[in-house]
């Protein structure tokens, strides 16, 4: 860890920063954090991208105090991997609510976790289905262009909330898509233009 982190983390400023500039060494290791007024485990783990259940469980579920130390867990993404689904997010969701971003990113993490998908972040993002990706961001390369910041935070919120939402697997816009399997998907929530289903 360089000097200007461990005067960061000193300082007690490490929520101000993003999640996405630790590098990969320090995202393998877990580390300590010093409470600062006002902070709730919910804040912590949306702030690094850590799952909340990890990091209280982490921490035996005691309560938090200003001035405490706790400790970090190890997050389930390395930076470059969180940055990947926030270039998605982006792509996707790009003039949506900040909840429809924090939902396309849960769509991600709930196809990890499925037996139907690739286990794997990198799987997930770049699968190719009867000929093409199934992301259109992929097939056009707009996810080669840069995340914003509230893509980077959703990102971190649905890795926070363990990909939670309903079990959604699919979103779509009713506007645009043809696909008549996708429209009768069991539909699970609508935000902005999009529907998720499963």
């Amino acid at each position: 860890m360089n000097k200007l982190k461990k005067l960061v983390i000193a300082a007690g400023v490490l929520l101000s920063m993003s999640a996405f500039t630790l590098n990969s060494k320090t995202d393998a290791a877990s580390f300590t954090h010093k409470v600062q007024s006002g902070e709730t485990y919910w804040k912590i783990a949306k702030g690094l991208g850590v799952p909340i259940n990890s990091l209280e469980a982490a921490n035996h579920w005691s309560s938090l105090y200003a001035g405490k130390n706790i400790v970090i867990p190890n997050s389930p993404f390395t930076a470059a991997q969180k940055e990947l689904m926030a270039r998605l997010v982006h792509a996707e969701a790009v003039g949506e609510p900040y909840a429809g971003k924090v939902a396309v990113a849960t769509v991600i993490l709930n196809r990890i976790k499925s037996p139907d998908f690739p286990s794997t972040l990198e799987g997930v993002v770049y699968q190719i289905s009867n000929g093409h990706y199934a992301f259109t961001p992929v097939q056009n390369g707009q996810i080669n262009q840069p995340a914003d910041g509230a893509s980077k935070e959703a990102v971190n919120e649905a890795i926070a909330i363990e990909g939670k939402g309903k079990d959604s697997l699919f979103y779509y816009n009713p506007k645009t898509s043809t696909n008549s399997w996708i429209l009768s998907r069991h539909v699970v929530a609508r935000i902005g233009n999009h529907v998720f289903a499963k």
